[in-house]
C-alpha cells in the first residue's frame, strides 16, 4: 500500500497564473485555501484574493431561493445548461446555514446534477461550513471572485437552508430569483413578505402536466401581490412567468428577462452603484467576523464565559450584566 503523499504547497504566483488559466484542479484548490482557517492560509488566500481582483467582477452574479420541495437543483441543472449551450460559463455555489450545526454540505445536490457536473463550461462547488452564516458568506463571496478570474461569467449562488441565508445572498448578487409552486394563495402565507420584496423575478416552477393551470393562475395572483410592495430602487418592475424544467419551457423566457433587466440597471447606474454598496458591506461583514473571532478565541473571554453561564442559571446575575462583565474582561486583555 502506497504511502500518502501530501499536495505540495503552492506559491501564490502558482495559483494566481492557474486560476487566470481556468485550470479548474487549481481553482477548486485555492478556494480550499480561501476557506481554511490556518492563519498561514489565511494569509496566502488573501494574497491570491487581492491578485486576482482586476480579473473579477466581470460575470452577472444571479442569486436562486425557493420553498422547500421547489426543484432548485434540477431548475439550476436545467437553467445552467442552457445558459452553457448560448456559450456562456456557469459556476454554482451555495450558502448553505445548515451547515453549520451539521457541518454537512450540498453534495448531495452535486450529484443530483450529474449532467451538469460532468460539463467542462460548468463548475459546481458546495459552501463552506462555518460557524456563522456571516462567515460562510465572506467565503462564497471570495470564491465568486476566483470563480470569476478562472473565466465564468455567469455565477449562480444558491441558498440550501432557508431564512437569513436569502439577504446574504441578495447582498452579493445583481439579481435575485425566487422560485415558488403554484397553489400561491397557501404559498403566500408560507413565504416572507421580506423575501418576495427581494425579488428581482418570481419563477413558478413545475408548471408542466396538471399543474399548467394551476401555476398559471399562481402567476396571476403573484402579479397582483407584487402591485402591493413598495417599487424597486433599481427601477425594474419584478417579472412573473412559469417554467418547467422537467419540460424544459419557460428557461429561455427567464434568461431573457434576466437580460432585461441587466440592460435596464446598466443604462440608469444601478448595477455599478448596487456593486459598491455591495463591496462596502461586504468589508464590514468580514470586520464584524473578525472582532467575533478574536473574541471569543480570547483566552480571558473562554475563562470566564462558563462561570457567568453558571451565574446566569443560578439567577446571580442579569444576562445584560454578564454581557458587560465579559466585553470588559475582553478589553481589559487587549
Amino acid at each position: 500500500m502506497k504511502a500518502y503523499k501530501p499536495k505540495r504547497r503552492l506559491t501564490a504566483e502558482q495559483y494566481i497564473e492557474g486560476i487566470l488559466k481556468g485550470d479548474r484542479v487549481l481553482l477548486s484548490r485555492a478556494i480550499t485555501l480561501v476557506e481554511s482557517n490556518l492563519d498561514s492560509d489565511k494569509a496566502l488566500a488573501k494574497e491570491v484574493v487581492q491578485a486576482i481582483l482586476p480579473h473579477s467582477g466581470r460575470s452577472f452574479r444571479i442569486g436562486v431561493t425557493g420553498v422547500p420541495g421547489v426543484g432548485k437543483s434540477t431548475f439550476i441543472e436545467t437553467f445552467g445548461k442552457h445558459l452553457i449551450e448560448k456559450g456562456h460559463k456557469v459556476a454554482v455555489l451555495s450558502i448553505d446555514p445548515s451547515s453549520q450545526r451539521s457541518k454537512g454540505s450540498i453534495l448531495g445536490d452535486k450529484t443530483r446534477m450529474e449532467m451538469l457536473t460532468t460539463m467542462e463550461e460548468a463548475y459546481i462547488r458546495p459552501s463552506a461550513s462555518g460557524e456563522t452564516l456571516g462567515g460562510v458568506a465572506n467565503k462564497t463571496g471570495e470564491t465568486m471572485l476566483l470563480c470569476e478570474a478562472a473565466g465564468y461569467d455567469v455565477i449562480l449562488i444558491e441558498t440550501v437552508g432557508v431564512g437569513q441565508s436569502e439577504t446574504a445572498v441578495h447582498g452579493m448578487t445583481d439579481f435575485f430569483l425566487l422560485l415558488m409552486l403554484s397553489g400561491a394563495g397557501d404559498e403566500l402565507q408560507g413565504i416572507k413578505k421580506g423575501i418576495m420584496e427581494m425579488a428581482d423575478m418570481l419563477v413558478i416552477h413545475k408548471a408542466d402536466g396538471d399543474n399548467i393551470k394551476k401555476s398559471e393562475l399562481a402567476k396571476l395572483q403573484y402579479e397582483n401581490a407584487l402591485h402591493l410592495f413598495p417599487a424597486s430602487e433599481s427601477g425594474w418592475t419584478p417579472a412573473v412567468t412559469t417554467a418547467s424544467s422537467y419540460d424544459n419551457t419557460g428557461i429561455d423566457q427567464i434568461w431573457s428577462k434576466m437580460m432585461e433587466f441587466k440592460k435596464l440597471v446598466e443604462g440608469n447606474g444601478y448595477f455599478e452603484d448596487n456593486r459598491k454598496r455591495q463591496q462596502i458591506q461586504w468589508m464590514y461583514n468580514n470586520i464584524h467576523e473578525e472582532l467575533r473571532r478574536l473574541f471569543y478565541s480570547s483566552s480571558a473571554v473562554q475563562d470566564s464565559l462558563q462561570d457567568l453561564e453558571k451565574e446566569i442559571l443560578e439567577s446571580r446575575v442579569s444576562p445584560v450584566k454578564a454581557a458587560e462583565k465579559i466585553i470588559a474582561e475582553f478589553k481589559n486583555n487587549l
